[in-house]
């Protein structure tokens, strides 16, 4: 019985499709490594320029208070009074369903995409919506939101508009995707775009979702008329800064 001999592995013949798969796969691993070190390098830089943003933002919103503060006692030390800036930001809350709505009315609340009670939307002031918004004042209640509400709003009750879907903005970088082209990246720049009216005010409105609060606290609840005026005892039109106490009280 002739001897049996184990070949060396110079002697065993590889094929070649095998050898082009191992150098193929060896390409793709290094690619792929080499994606992920660019992503994760990305990633940081851009915690850090959010970072950076944020506390510029802050800085910003105590120079503009420490302003206002400033002015108001000038003008007191003067013997005058100080009159803020008329606002330019609204919050709108619909109060009222859809009895005894006009066909008018019923398009404006479609233009402010208020179509259901308790939905509440940000509003830049200016002619046109100012017209608009006394065609449904029964039916709304609006007024000049500070920067604890809008933030309290958007952190709480923030959802984005993504291909048509609502999502929660539980990520940066849902935000970064749908307007980064507007260099705005995370959920500050949203808050300050929206609290400042912003030259982007439009488009970031526009892709946060109508915010769906809930039925008041007792301590801010619906009067007994609400359809009436809220300076002649119901809920509806404008309450002025008001409407910060009520939208702590339905978040």
């Amino acid at each position: 019985m002739a001897g049996t001999t184990v070949p060396t592995a110079e002697q065993v013949w590889v094929p070649e499709t095998l050898l082009k798969k191992q150098r193929t796969d060896e390409k793709t691993a290094t690619v792929a490594a080499q994606k992920k070190s660019e992503q994760l390098k990305a990633k940081s830089q851009t915690r850090k320029d959010i970072f950076k943003r944020a506390d510029h933002y802050v800085r910003e919103y105590r120079q503009k208070e420490q302003d206002e503060i400033r002015m108001r006692r000038m003008a007191k030390s003067q013997g005058d009074f100080f009159i803020p800036a008329q606002p330019q930001l609204l919050f709108v809350l619909r109060i009222k369903g859809i009895n005894n709505v006009s066909p008018k009315v019923h398009k404006v609340l479609e233009l402010f995409r208020l179509l259901q009670i308790n939905n509440g939307v940000f509003v830049r002031l200016n002619k046109a919506t100012s017209n608009m918004l006394q065609l449904i004042e029964p039916f709304v209640t609006y007024g000049s939101p500070n920067l604890k509400t809008v933030k309290e709003l958007i952190y709480k009750r923030g959802y984005g508009k993504v291909n048509g879907q609502r999502l929660f903005l539980s990520d940066n970088a849902i935000i970064e995707q749908a307007l980064g082209k507007h260099n705005i990246l995370c959920i500050e720049d949203m808050i300050h775009e929206i609290s400042t009216v912003g030259e982007h005010f439009k488009q970031v409105n526009s892709f946060l979702w109508p915010f769906k609060l809930s039925n008041p606290s007792a301590k801010a609840s619906w009067r007994p008329q609400k359809a009436k005026h809220y300076v002649q005892g119901g809920d509806s039109g404008d309450r002025e800064d008001e409407i910060n106490r009520l939208v702590q009280a339905m978040n």
